[in-house]
C-alpha cells in the first residue's frame, strides 16, 4: 500500500483555508436554494405540467444523494481538493445549461449536474481534518457543516430579488459565477491534502449504492404525487430494499468498500447518523411553512400577505444566525463536549417550533422562530461532523461526512415529502387552487418537534465523555498522549523526525497507517525530535510524517510482532517554500 503525499500548508495558507472553503459550501447551498422563489411558476416558465416540472428539484436531489459519498471516497483515495474542484466544475457546467435553456429535458440534466456540488461539504470538512491545527479544526467544521444553512439563507432574498425582476435564468447565470469563483479560490488558496486511504475505488459498491438511493428517494419524492399506497410507489420502496440489502452484503466481504459498514455500525456513528436525519427533516420544515405562510394573501385571514422578496429577508435570519451560532459552538464543544453542544441545540430547535406555533400573526413573529431555529440548527449541525470525525480513522473522513451528509439530505427529502402531503391534504380549494391552511402550518411545525424530540432521544444514547476524550477537537490531543507515553512502549515504532541536514525536528506529526488505509495510532515529536508509537498488531505499516516548514513524507515499515520496539528515524525531505 503506497501512501501519497503533498506539501504540507503553509501557515499563511491555512488562515485563508477555512473562509474559502465554507465559501464553497454557501456556492452549494445557492445551487439548492435557487429555484425556491420560482417553484411554483416552474410549469408556466417550462411549458409543462407541474408533476413534470417537479423533476426539476427532483433531479438535483437525487444526483446530490448519489455523488455525495462517491465524492467523499474519491477524495480520501485520490485527493480531496481535486475532487472538491471537480465537483464544482460539474455544478458549473450544469449551471450553464440551465441558463441557456428552457427545455425541460435539457433543464433537467442541467440540475442533475449542479447536484454534485452536493459532495463538497464533506470534502471541505476532510480539508480542515487534514490540516488544521486541533484548536482549530471545532469552529471550522463548525462553519462548514452551517454553510448549507447559511447559503440557502441568503440566497432565499437574493434570488427572489433577481427572478421578481429579471430573467429567472439570470439565477443560473450567477450560480455558475459563484461556482467559478469558488473553483478559483480553492485552487489559489486551499492545498491538497497529503492524507490517502488504501485500497482503489469500489465501483460495484458505487453502482450499488447510487440505485439503491434512487430506488429510495424516487418515491419519497413523487410518493404524494403517485400516491404513497399506488403499485409504482410500493414496488419502488420495495426494490430499494432489496438492492442497499444486496449491497450491504457485497461491502461486507470486499477489502476496500466505498462505505465501511463495520465503522458505521458503530454507536457513536450509526447514533449520529440517525439524529443527523431528524435534524434534516427540523430544517426544512421551516423553509417550506414560513414563505408560503408570509406570501399568501391576507384575505385568507391568516396569510400575511408579503412580497416575495420580503418573505425572503424574514427567513434569511435562519441562515444568518447558523453562521454566527460557529465560534459559539466552538467554545462550548471545547467545554462540555459535541454530544452535548447537539442536545443544547436540538432542545432549541424544539423551543423554536413549539414557540413558532404561537408567532404566526405577523412579519416580525416570523423573524423571530426564523433566529430562534437557525440558533439551534447551527448548533446541532455544527456538532454532527465532530462526532463523525471523532469516531472514524483519518482515512476514513471524507467517506464517513459524506455519508453524514446524506443522511441529512435524506431528512430533507422525507421532510419535503411528508410536509408536501401534509399541506396539500389539509388545503382548501379557493377558485380551483389549493391554497395550504393556517392548520396545516401548525401540523407540520408539530411534526417537526416530534422528529427533534426523536433526535434528542438518539442523542442521549451517543456515548458521553468529556471534550478531552475528543483528541481532534483539544489541543490536548491523541498525538500528545503518546507523546507522554513515549518512554512506555513495548510494542511499535520509536526513534527520531530529522530534517534533511540530520537536525531534529520537535513537534512533528507522526501518523501510523495501516495496511488498510486506516489510522491506527499517531504522535507528536519531542524537542530532541523523538517520537514512539505503538501497533495494534504485526504487519506492514506506514508512517507518515509531517511538519510546518517541510514536505511531508510517507516510509513503509513492518512489525513482525515482537515485544520490543522497533527503531526508524524518520528524514523529513527539503524545505518547503512559505506561500
Amino acid at each position: 500500500m503506497t501512501q501519497t503525499t503533498t506539501d504540507r500548508p503553509s501557515g499563511r495558507a491555512s488562515g485563508a483555508v477555512v473562509p474559502v472553503l465554507a465559501f464553497a459550501g454557501i456556492v452549494v447551498a445557492v445551487m439548492q436554494t435557487l429555484l425556491v422563489p420560482v417553484i411554483k411558476d416552474l410549469p408556466q416558465l417550462l411549458d409543462t405540467a407541474p408533476a413534470d416540472a417537479t423533476w426539476v428539484l427532483t433531479s438535483t436531489l437525487l444526483s446530490g444523494a448519489v455523488a455525495t459519498p462517491i465524492m467523499g471516497r474519491l477524495g480520501d483515495l485520490y485527493g480531496k481538493r481535486r475532487m472538491l474542484v471537480t465537483s464544482l466544475a460539474v455544478m458549473v457546467v450544469g449551471a450553464l445549461v440551465s441558463a441557456f435553456t428552457s427545455d425541460l429535458l435539457l433543464m433537467i440534466a442541467g440540475r442533475t449536474l449542479q447536484g454534485f456540488a452536493m459532495g463538497a461539504i464533506p470534502l471541505g470538512i476532510g480539508l480542515m481534518r487534514d490540516m488544521l491545527p486541533p484548536e482549530r479544526l471545532g469552529s471550522a467544521m463548525a462553519l462548514m457543516s452551517s454553510s448549507i444553512g447559511v447559503g440557502g439563507g441568503l440566497a432565499l432574498p437574493a434570488a427572489a430579488l433577481v427572478a421578481q425582476h429579471s430573467d429567472w435564468h439570470a439565477l443560473y447565470f450567477g450560480a455558475a459565477a459563484l461556482g467559478v469563483l469558488a473553483i478559483a479560490l480553492t485552487l489559489l488558496v486551499v492545498p491538497e491534502s497529503p492524507a490517502r486511504a488504501g485500497g482503489g475505488f469500489d465501483l460495484p459498491g458505487a453502482l450499488g449504492l447510487s440505485a439503491g438511493l434512487v430506488l429510495f428517494l424516487l418515491p419519497v419524492s413523487k410518493g404524494s404525487d403517485w400516491g404513497w399506497t399506488s403499485g409504482t410507489t410500493l414496488a419502488l420502496f420495495g426494490a430499494a430494499a432489496v438492492v442497499l440489502l444486496l449491497w450491504g452484503l457485497m461491502e461486507l466481504r470486499v477489502s476496500a468498500p466505498l462505505v465501511d459498514l463495520r465503522t458505521t455500525a458503530r454507536r457513536e456513528v450509526l447514533l449520529t447518523n440517525l439524529a443527523s436525519i431528524m435534524v434534516g427533516v427540523s430544517f426544512f420544515v421551516v423553509s417550506l411553512v414560513l414563505p408560503q405562510l408570509l406570501q399568501l394573501p391576507a384575505s385568507t385571514g391568516y396569510g400575511l400577505g408579503q412580497s416575495m422578496v420580503v418573505a425572503g429577508l424574514c427567513v434569511a435570519p435562519l441562515g444568518l444566525t447558523m453562521m454566527f451560532t460557529a465560534p459559539v459552538y466552538a467554545r462550548l464543544s471545547a467545554r462540555y463536549g459535541p454530544k452535548s453542544t447537539l442536545i443544547l441545540g436540538l432542545l432549541v430547535i424544539a423551543a423554536g417550533y413549539g414557540g413558532g406555533l404561537g408567532l404566526m400573526d405577523a412579519a416580525w413573529q416570523t423573524v423571530v422562530t426564523s433566529v430562534v431555529l437557525g440558533a439551534g440548527i447551527g448548533l446541532a449541525y455544527s456538532s454532527l461532523p465532530a462526532l463523525i470525525i471523532g469516531a472514524v480513522p483519518a482515512s476514513e473522513t471524507g467517506a464517513a461526512n459524506g455519508l453524514n451528509t446524506l443522511m441529512r439530505s435524506i431528512g430533507t427529502s422525507v421532510s419535503s415529502a411528508v410536509i408536501g402531503m401534509v399541506l396539500a391534504n389539509t388545503a382548501d380549494t379557493v377558485g380551483g387552487v389549493a391554497v395550504p391552511t393556517l392548520h396545516g402550518f401548525r401540523l407540520s411545525f408539530l411534526i417537526a418537534t416530534a422528529a427533534v424530540a426523536v433526535g434528542l432521544a438518539l442523542a442521549l444514547f451517543l456515548p458521553g465523555g468529556r471534550p478531552s476524550a475528543r483528541p481532534q477537537l483539544r489541543a490536548s490531543s491523541e498525538e500528545d498522549a503518546n507523546l507522554e507515553r513515549a518512554g512506555a512502549v513495548l510494542r511499535g515504532f520509536r526513534g527520531r523526525v530529522l530534517d534533511a541536514a540530520g537536525v531534529p525536528v520537535p513537534r512533528a506529526k507522526v501518523t501510523l497507517i495501516d495496511r488498510h488505509g486506516r489510522r491506527a495510532g499517531a504522535a507528536v515529536s519531542a524537542e530532541d525530535g523523538s517520537y514512539a508509537v505503538a501497533v495494534p498488531a504485526r504487519g506492514p505499516y506506514v508512517l507518515a510524517a509531517r511538519a510546518a516548514g517541510h514536505a511531508p513524507l510517507a516510509a513503509p515499515a513492518t512489525h513482525t510482532g515482537d515485544e520490543r520496539p522497533v527503531d526508524l528515524d524518520l528524514s523529513l525531505p527539503g524545505e518547503t517554500v512559505s506561500a
